[in-house]
């Protein structure tokens, strides 16, 4: 497994941009699809984005397409995701995680950040 560690939350104004990043220890990173998630107080996580294990094939929620891009850095052993266009619905604790299987992402999860907040003023 990796250890996932968030940062880059914060308060943004609707129209702004932020770019999290999230930090990951352990020798096997490379071999892990990444990706983010998000979660409101009483909704279920749900899934932003996701990255292949070479940087490849990136993918993402349609409610964020066109405003969101996800990317990763294997000599550093990153994976951020930068946020343009923030609506005030994008507030959430937005969490990092790291999946065996890329294909099957969601349902292959087996790390999590801590989470940071992201919240978007109207």
């Amino acid at each position: 497994q990796v250890q996932l560690v968030e940062s880059g939350g914060g308060l943004v104004q609707a129209g702004g941009s932020l770019r999290l990043s999230c930090a990951a220890s352990g020798r096997t990173f490379r071999t892990y699809g990444m990706g983010w998630f998000r979660q409101t107080p009483g909704k279920e996580r749900e899934f932003v984005a996701r990255i292949d294990w070479y940087g490849g094939s990136p993918d993402y929620a349609d409610f964020v397409k066109g405003r969101f891009t996800i990317s990763r850095d294997n000599a550093k052993n990153t994976v951020d995701l930068q946020m343009n266009g923030l609506k005030p619905e994008d507030t959430a604790v937005y969490y990092c995680a790291a999946a065996s299987h890329y294909v099957n992402f969601v349902t292959t999860v087996t790390s999590w950040g801590q989470g940071t907040q992201v919240t978007v003023s109207s």
